[in-house]
Parts: C-alpha cells; sequence; structure tokens
C-alpha cells in the first residue's frame, strides 16, 4: 500500500527578500564593522579599537610606567580574552608595534626584550618579550578613574572598557595612523607634539584660525625615522587644507671627506616605513644591473644608529647627481599619501583639515573636563555630607556610644536622634573604634572649608566655558612640558627643505662607461680594446692584424661613445663602441656593421663630439668644413656629406683642433687659421680657413687647382707655429711660409726642401 507524505507546514518566521538586497544588508553591516571596529582612528584619542584596548588591559595590569614588566604573553591573554575576541598574532603585532621607536613617534609601550628592528626583522615570540605603560600612553588614560568618558559593556558583558581615552596628549596628530577599510583608507604621518600644543594654543585663542596660521606652528609631518621632507609650503597647507595631500620625503645623507680629493656619502636617516635591509638589497640589485654607474660599493655600518656607507666610482663623481640617481630609483625618496579620515565624535567616518581635527581633540577635552568636573563635586557633595554626620558625632559622642551599644537597630535612631541623613548614619556605624580618635572639630571644620571651596570653584568653573578653555590651556601646556620640544623625546626629528630643484642627469650618466681603445686596420676590421692604450693610438704597440692587413687609425673612447667613420665614398658612417668585438682576435670586417660600397675603404676615424668639425677634401681638390653633428648617421647606410663626380673619390677627411668647443683637442696652444694643401703632383698652397665655407653637404668649393693628379692631402695649422709633417721618425716644422701663402684654388708651388715624399705627408 503506498504511503502519501503530507507537505511540510511553512514555518511563520520566514520573510521573503530578493538577494541582492539581502547581500547588500550583510555587506553594509560588515563595512560599517569594519570601518568603526578595526581600520579608522578615533579623532578625540588617536586610537582603534585593538590598540585602546591593548592599553586598557595593560592599565588593569597595572603595568605603570614606575612599576615593572609583564609577559607579553599575559597582557594579549587578557586582551582576547576580556575586550578583543581576535586572533592573538594580530593583537600581538599591534602591541609590538606600539613599542617600536622607528615605527611610533611617542611610543605607548616600553618593550623588554627583542622587538623587532628597522632592517624588517620581526619581534621575538610574545612568550619571550615583556612590556609596560610609557608615561606618554599613561596621559592618554589620565581621568579613566574620574568618568572622564563612557564605559561600555565587552563582547561577554563580563567586563567594562572604555568607549575612548580621556587623551590628555593629541595622540592621533602626534603618533598618525594607517588602515584600510571597506571603501575607504586612512593614513595620517606622525607630527611633533610640541608643535601640536602651540597649534592649539593658537586655535583655543582663535577659533577661526587660517590653515596658513596653523601650518606655520605645525610646519609638516616629524616622522620617527627623521629623513627630511622635500616640499615646498604651498603642496604642504593644500594637503592640510584639504585633508589629503602628498608629501615627498628623502633621506638625510652627507659627504665626509676622506683626503686626497676622495669621499664618501654616509646616509644617517632614511624615510618613514623603509626596510633599511630591504633598500641595501635593492641599491645592491641595480648596481649588480648596471644601472648605478656612478656607485662603487655600499656598506651597513649601522649599531644603534642608522649608517650607511655609498663609495662613489671616484672622487670625479658628482656627489648630488649620485644621490639623484638613488633618489629616482630608490627608496632613499618616498612619498607619503596623506588621507586624513577619521571617526568623529558620533563615530561617522570623515575626511577633516588640520584645523578640524584639532578643534575635535579640543571639544574632547573640554568634554572631558566638564565631566572630570562633574564627578569631583559629586564627590566633594558625598564627603561634605559625610563630615557633617561627624561633627555632630563628635559633638554628642558618648550618646552615639550608647545609642550603638544598647539599640539592636541603632541606625533609625540615630537618625531620628540627631537628624543625619541614611549616608551620615551609615557612615558612622562603618567608622572603626580607632577612628574615633580622629574626630578632632578643627580638623573636620578645615576639610569641611577646603571642601566647600573647591565646590563653589567647581561650579563657577561649570557655568563658565571661558575659564574652562583656560583650563584646558593649562593642561595643554603641562603636556608640552613632558613631552614637547625641550624634552629628548620632543626634539624634531624631520628636516624640513624646500622641493629641490631638478637636477639634470645626463642620459649617459646613467649608463656604466669603461675606457676602451678602438682599433681600425686598412682593411676595414675593427675592435674595442679595454682600458687607454696610447701606445696604439701613435701606431705603436704589440697589437696583430690579419695576415696581409695594417694598422689604419686608433682612438682612445668610452664604451657609450659613438665612433665616427668616414669613407672614399663620401658618407659618414657611426658605430657603437659597445658593439664593437673585444680586443682578442682581429675584430670583425666593418661591412658586418655597416653599408660601405664595395669599391669603398674607409679613410679616417674619429670619437664622436658633437661640436667636432672636419676638413673634407675630394680627390679634385673641392672641399667644405662640415659639422659631425650634421653627419651623424643612425642608419647603417651611413650619412652622405661629400658629393662625388663620377670617377672622384674622397680623399682627406682631418679633424679641426678646438671645434668640440673644450679645446681639449687642440694640437698647439693656438687655434689653427690656416689650411696647407698638397696635390699628388708635389705642389703646396696655404690659405686662410675662414675662405673654407661650412656645409652639410655638397661638393665644396675649390680649394686647390691641378693641371694632373688630384689631391694628395691636407691639413689644418696656426700659421705662426708653423707648418708641420713627418720625415721619416722625425717631425720637421717649417715657420717660414709666406712663399707658399697665397689665395683659395691657386696651384702652389713645390714645397720646401726636406718636405716628405710620403703619398700623406702630414698623417
Amino acid at each position: 500500500m503506498a504511503k502519501s507524505f503530507a507537505a511540510p507546514k511553512r514555518p511563520e518566521n520566514i520573510r521573503e527578500t530578493p538577494l541582492a538586497e539581502a547581500l547588500g544588508e550583510r555587506y553594509l553591516a560588515y563595512a560599517l564593522s569594519t570601518i568603526v571596529s578595526r581600520s579608522l582612528p578615533d579623532v578625540r584619542d588617536g586610537l582603534k579599537p585593538v590598540h585602546r584596548r591593548l592599553l586598557y588591559a595593560m592599565r588593569q595590569l597595572k603595568l605603570d610606567p614606575a612599576g615593572g614588566f609583564k609577559k607579553c604573553a599575559r597582557v594579549v591573554g587578557d586582551v582576547i580574552g576580556k575586550y578583543h575576541p581576535h586572533g592573538d598574532v594580530s593583537v600581538y603585532d599591534a602591541l609590538v608595534r606600539l613599542a617600536q621607536e622607528f615605527a611610533v613617534r611617542y611610543p605607548l609601550v616600553e618593550g623588554q626584550g627583542n622587538f623587532g628592528n628597522i632592517d624588517g626583522d620581526n619581534a621575538a615570540a610574545m612568550r619571550y618579550t615583556e612590556a609596560k605603560l610609557t608615561p606618554f600612553a599613561q596621559a592618554l588614560m589620565d581621568g579613566l578613574d574620574d568618568d572622564a568618558v563612557d564605559l561600555r559593556p565587552t563582547y561577554d558583558g563580563e567586563e567594562s572598557e572604555p568607549v575612548v581615552m580621556p587623551s590628555a596628549v593629541p595622540n592621533l596628530l602626534a603618533n598618525g595612523s594607517s588602515g584600510i577599510a571597506v571603501g575607504m583608507a586612512t593614513n595620517i604621518p606622525p607630527h611633533n607634539a610640541g608643535e601640536l600644543c602651540d597649534a592649539l594654543l593658537h586655535l583655543i585663542k582663535t577659533p577661526k584660525a587660517q590653515i596658513a596660521t596653523l601650518v606655520d606652528l605645525i610646519p609638516g609631518p616629524d616622522f620617527p625615522t627623521g629623513g627630511v621632507l622635500v616640499e615646498n609650503r604651498e603642496t604642504i597647507v593644500e594637503a592640510y587644507r584639504t585633508g589629503r595631500g602628498s608629501l615627498r620625503l628623502r633621506a638625510q645623507w652627507s659627504e665626509e671627506k676622506l683626503g686626497h680629493g676622495q669621499y664618501q656619502i654616509a646616509i644617517t636617516e632614511i624615510p618613514y616605513q623603509v626596510q633599511k635591509a630591504k633598500l641595501i638589497e635593492r641599491i645592491a640589485a641595480l648596481m649588480d644591473e648596471k644601472k648605478l654607474p656612478f656607485l662603487t660599493d655600499i656598506r651597513d655600518e649601522s649599531t644603534e644608529d642608522v649608517r650607511i656607507v655609498l663609495e662613489p666610482k671616484s672622487r670625479t663623481v658628482d656627489a648630488t647627481q649620485l644621490m639623484e640617481q638613488l633618489f629616482r630609483q630608490t627608496d632613499l625618496e618616498t612619498r607619503f599619501g596623506l588621507n586624513m579620515n577619521v571617526l568623529d565624535a558620533d563615530g561617522i567616518p570623515k575626511v577633516m583639515d588640520l584645523r578640524a581635527v584639532l578643534q575635535a581633540y579640543l571639544d574632547h577635552r573640554q568634554v572631558v573636563l566638564v565631566r572630570r568636573s562633574k564627578h569631583r563635586l559629586g564627590d566633594i557633595v558625598h564627603r561634605l555630607e559625610m563630615l557633617e554626620g561627624y561633627l555632630i558625632a563628635y559633638l554628642n559622642l558618648d550618646a552615639v556610644i550608647k545609642i550603638i551599644r544598647t539599640e539592636d537597630e541603632p541606625k533609625p535612631k540615630l537618625m531620628k536622634r540627631f537628624g543625619l541623613t541614611d549616608v551620615q548614619a551609615e557612615g558612622i556605624l562603618n567608622m572603626r573604634l580607632r577612628s574615633l580618635r580622629k574626630l578632632e572639630e578643627i580638623e573636620i571644620k578645615t576639610e569641611h572649608k577646603r571642601l566647600s571651596d573647591e565646590k563653589k570653584d567647581l561650579n563657577a568653573l561649570l557655568k563658565d566655558e571661558t575659564r574652562r578653555w583656560k583650563v584646558v590651556a593649562d593642561q595643554i601646556r603641562q603636556a608640552k612640558e613632558k613631552f614637547g620640544q625641550k624634552t629628548p623625546l620632543g626634539k624634531r626629528r624631520t628636516a624640513l627643505s624646500d622641493a629641490p630643484a631638478a637636477i639634470v642627469v645626463p642620459i649617459e650618466a646613467l649608463v656604466e662607461k669603461e675606457p676602451v681603445t678602438v682599433v681600425l686596420s686598412a682593411k676595414g676590421w675593427m675592435r674595442a680594446m679595454k682600458g687607454h692604450r696610447d701606445e696604439i693610438v701613435t701606431g705603436g704597440g704589440d697589437i696583430k692584424f690579419k695576415e696581409g692587413d695594417t694598422f689604419l687609425a686608433a682612438a682612445k673612447a668610452q664604451s657609450t661613445d659613438k665612433i665616427l667613420l668616414f669613407g672614399t665614398d663620401g658618407r659618414f658612417y657611426t658605430v657603437a663602441a659597445d658593439r664593437l668585438p673585444q680586443g682578442r682576435g682581429f675584430g670583425e670586417p666593418l661591412r658586418l656593421t655597416i653599408d660601405l660600397p664595395n669599391d669603398a675603404e674607409i679613410i679616417g676615424m674619429w670619437v664622436y663630439a658633437r661640436e667636432q668639425k672636419f676638413l673634407i677634401v675630394s680627390s679634385v681638390g673641392r672641399g667644405f668644413v662640415v659639422p659631425a653633428e650634421q653627419v651623424f648617421a643612425q642608419t647603417k647606410n651611413g650619412k652622405q656629406s661629400l658629393n662625388l663626380a663620377e670617377g672622384e673619390k674622397a680623399r682627406v677627411c682631418t679633424p679641426i683642433p678646438g671645434s668640440s668647443g673644450t679645446g681639449a683637442d687642440l694640437l698647439s696652444g693656438k687655434p689653427p687659421d690656416s689650411v696647407a694643401i698638397i696635390g699628388e703632383n708635389r705642389k703646396l698652397l696655404i690659405f686662410p680657413l675662414k675662405e673654407i665655407p661650412e656645409m652639410a653637404r655638397g661638393r665644396g668649393v675649390i680649394l686647390q687647382r691641378y693641371k694632373d693628379g688630384g689631391t694628395a692631402d691636407a691639413k689644418v695649422f696656426n700659421l705662426k707655429e708653423g707648418l708641420s709633417w713627418k720625415s721619416g721618425d722625425r717631425e720637421r716644422t717649417e715657420t717660414d711660409l709666406k712663399d707658399w701663402i697665397g689665395m683659395r684654388a691657386q696651384a702652389g708651388r713645390l714645397p720646401p726642401k726636406g718636405f716628405s715624399r710620403d703619398e700623406k705627408p702630414f698623417n
């Protein structure tokens, strides 16, 4: 027989809700919980719940600054057991950070043991470390016993905890805060407590003070690790005005002289939240990648203080340029993103400007003062009532004792007989016999008068807001005396500087250089040998070539230089020195690098300098002066400069000394002013250099006329110093040249007696 099943009854408490709405409600609740209970600090005390609970738990354990230490494991256990039901690791990490002098400007916890270091090493386990409160933390909680703030039940309802600390010091700006919530974040830098007190005192006097005026008193953040804040005042003012901004922070460094022109750079302070070990690793990695050509070594000589030593590659390296490279490529320069997003007194997240944050703190101190005054007033009223009862008992001591001894219920009898209140009667009954000797009329009346005066003063204080602000100002002055600039802890650590001027570091300076000697053979084989080899440049030295090949030219260069070549086809070619094969072997043919025609040869080679100029001459005696920047070739095809007719070739390309702009390449003491050109017919002509035009491309002008043959060689020189040429192994100079001086395009005459008969007499 088949069984029938009844449909289950629908529960009455089910409410149909769209999935999107349900998810939205739950995510919003999570987001608000994250914002309020985890990530954003309270504007009044600058603490997040975990920090507030840590300090309160340590206070309950009586870990006062003057007392002894207790294991951090005990503190963490109390926090997570009574106030903060989260993981012990996160709570211990928060405790550790409050004790790190390089992380917190004014530490709230004094640690004993390994609490980590600026290198990024972690603290020891909580079972090994000990902690107690600092005077700064004690000032934060001053007034908790005087009903200065509200208390709320803990998560299990067995204990109570403060909603906010009384905060006798402006902790939010003094120590800063950072955190990420759902959809919002905060990042507040630490500041100097003494400067904050000055700004608070000014704000009490001038409630509508301008942000710029407050910045005069608080010129910028004061980071625990020091450094240099390199921002102009306008940027800082704008950041504090909007509550958002970006501030640039650099390491503190100095140049240390070592003698003989040598020096080293010592970095003594690094930017906030930068781990020293990772910073050094980064610099070392850049050195290995050859991205820091100015730097040769880095050492960590730190003890208790930071000291990183940098060794430049040579004494000619500019220290400012070296540091500029490091600032651009490493965390020796960082940016701190200012975002003053906090919870206001109502627990609502807001981005506040500097004045709003300071005013919120002052308003909180005003509330604390009123609550403490009312609490004290209540204690005084209670004590005055007790004193009046004691005075009655003193005046009727025998009768009081008799009633207590004879009556089963003495309290109602005392109240009726002497007109006592319940509190007074209870107080008399609770007195010990030994206290009876203290019931002296004079003492009772003296204390009564003192408390009555204090009561009157407190009532007047509660009615006078102006006077309350004076009291708040006095409290701020006391905080300044304890933690201001005149104390060792309160001295400003972060230096202030305007934004540095842009330092132009040449692009070639960013590439590692090394000296090389570029060698070119007559058959067009090229190579680069390490070091500057003077003997090779002058045509000597122990250097080998392929069989049948000989030396043509050599030049001293840097590995970053470009090599300029000139061929008989009238073209200039460019080759990168770092692309050339090393000196071992014979090198490689130029035609693998440039598209040199088969019927052309290279006749000259130089290190490219933009300001350099060349005199180029064709085989028929035509030529002009060309600037090197006009013939710098970007392609393998080179750049045509000297236009040649059929059968014509380029014969001479000679640099003009001194045209590089520095004068360092002058062959003699004076710049050249004349040109000497000799033909294959051995006719020599000398004329002024200024008669030759400067062009980028063309056939040029006629320099010397020939009936037969063409140009053999040409040279630029200074006329007063004479014309020099090689004759065998000797060099000869002729200064009496009037017979050969003429006009451009003349034929010339036979050279002086003893003139070289080489094909290229000037080379």
